[in-house]
This record gives C-alpha cells, sequence and structure tokens, in this order.
C-alpha cells in the first residue's frame, strides 16, 4: 500500500486491519483473535511481520496475551476510577468478577526514614507490613504491599487477609473512617518476583502505584497507611471521571 510516494510497511496494515475489526465489532471484548499461523496463511505475511503487529497492538492496549491459550480483544470491562477510594477486593467485585487474595507475607517491622515521614510517625516506632496478590476470577492482577503504624492497630498481624478485606478490619475493628489518599503513578517494567507473581513476562510494562491513605481516628486525620501496588496493564485500563 502507497501513501503518496511512501509505501506503509506490512506490520502496519496488518494492525489497522485488526483496529479496524475491533472499532466495527467484528472481533469483540475477549475475544481470542486468529493464532500467528492463521494471520500468516491469510495475509501472506512472514512470522516477523506479524508477531510485530501484534506485539504493538498489545503494547498499544487493544490486545492481551494469556501465556499457552493466545491473544485476545481487550475491553473496558478491567477499569477503575483513579479517584475512587475502595478496597482492591471491593473494585473487582464491582466489574463482576470474583475475588481473591493470596497473603505473601504480614510481620511487624521498624519503619524506615521515609515511611515514618510519609506516616508522620517517629522514626524509630514499628509498622505492620502486609504483602499481598489479589486475583480476579482466579487471574492475579495486582501485588500491594502495604505499611501502616502499628500503634494504631495492636494486632492487626494476627487477622486473616486472605478471609478479610484490610479497609473492612480497619473499619470495623478498629473503628477508621477512611477519608483520602494521595497517588502517584508511573509505569515500569514487570520483573523479578512481581513478574512471576503476576504471570508476566520480565520487561512487560506494568502500573505502579504508590498512596498514602488517610483516615479518622478519634476526632483526628492521620495517614493511615502507604502501599505500593503493581498492576498488569494487559488486564485493567483506568480512568479520571471528570466534572465540570
Amino acid at each position: 500500500m502507497l501513501y503518496g510516494n511512501y509505501k506503509v510497511p506490512k506490520y502496519i496494515i496488518l494492525k489497522e486491519e485488526i483496529i479496524r475489526q475491533i472499532e466495527n465489532e467484528e472481533l469483540v471484548d475477549d475475544q481470542m483473535i486468529p493464532s500467528e499461523r492463521e494471520l500468516i496463511a491469510k495475509h501472506g505475511m512472514s512470522r516477523i511481520t506479524v508477531r510485530k503487529a501484534i506485539d504493538d497492538l498489545v503494547n498499544e492496549g487493544y490486545l492481551y496475551r494469556i501465556q499457552g491459550k493466545g491473544t485476545f480483544v481487550k475491553g473496558d470491562r478491567g477499569k477503575q476510577n483513579l479517584f475512587s477510594i475502595t478496597s482492591c477486593t471491593q473494585d473487582i467485585i464491582n466489574l463482576g468478577m470474583v475475588p481473591s487474595r493470596k497473603v505473601l507475607s504480614i510481620d511487624v517491622i521498624p519503619v524506615n526514614a521515609k515511611r515514618a515521614k510519609q506516616l508522620e510517625i517517629s522514626k524509630d516506632e514499628m509498622v505492620v507490613r502486609l504483602d499481598r496478590l489479589y486475583f480476579a476470577d482466579g487471574e492475579a492482577i495486582n501485588r500491594t504491599t502495604t505499611y501502616l503504624p502499628a500503634k494504631y492497630f495492636p494486632g492487626l498481624e494476627k487477622h486473616d487477609f486472605e478471609k478479610n478485606s484490610l479497609y473492612e478490619v480497619l473499619e470495623q475493628e478498629y473503628g477508621v473512617t477512611i477519608t483520602r489518599a494521595t497517588r502517584t503513578i508511573e509505569a515500569i517494567l514487570a520483573e523479578g518476583d512481581t513478574a512471576d507473581l503476576l504471570d508476566v513476562p520480565e520487561g512487560m510494562p506494568i502500573l505502579l502505584f504508590r498512596a498514602v491513605t488517610y483516615g479518622k481516628i478519634g476526632n483526628r486525620e492521620l495517614p493511615i497507611e502507604v502501599f505500593k501496588c503493581c498492576y498488569r496493564t494487559d488486564k485493567f485500563k483506568f480512568y479520571i471521571n471528570q466534572v465540570k
């Protein structure tokens, strides 16, 4: 195909064709697209060309891969409001999916200087560190590591957070009212045990959230947790709901 005197690369032609099928709903959300072999046979393209087109569409958010199964159309089912303050469990429920959790570790450790400043506690205090893996319909979607001041939540480490939501425990057992949160978000590359736990290849783009959550304890609003959360980008989209 020529645009003026410019010959369009074959992988772009294939990308545009797949995007057209998605936009015309010839391919629908979560539908598996034809295999590489089928695309090679249908379009008369090389494996390298087909793979380049598919890789680009995955990176651009049109498709997602499930290892050992195939490549699928990425829809809007898994999207979350960046401004909402809800637990990961509730976010999954809101999407009509079945949540589950695995506690990777929970312990009480000395706070470091940065977290002490974020939590507005002294540097000689202790924090509860809770490291969890979240699943939606049985698939790992995020890893969240949370730090909470131990002095506000005595015995927190004894709770079963595979069965119970952290925010529900804080509200029901400790009388905390969640009020607000400050968040940052950045794109990073999956690596190490996080890539393994999320079942994604090393080097795949994922989203890293960092946050400080505030809550009312008695009549005072205080920082009650800091956390970092790594989300798979092939399973979830995030949106901002703006009003005038």
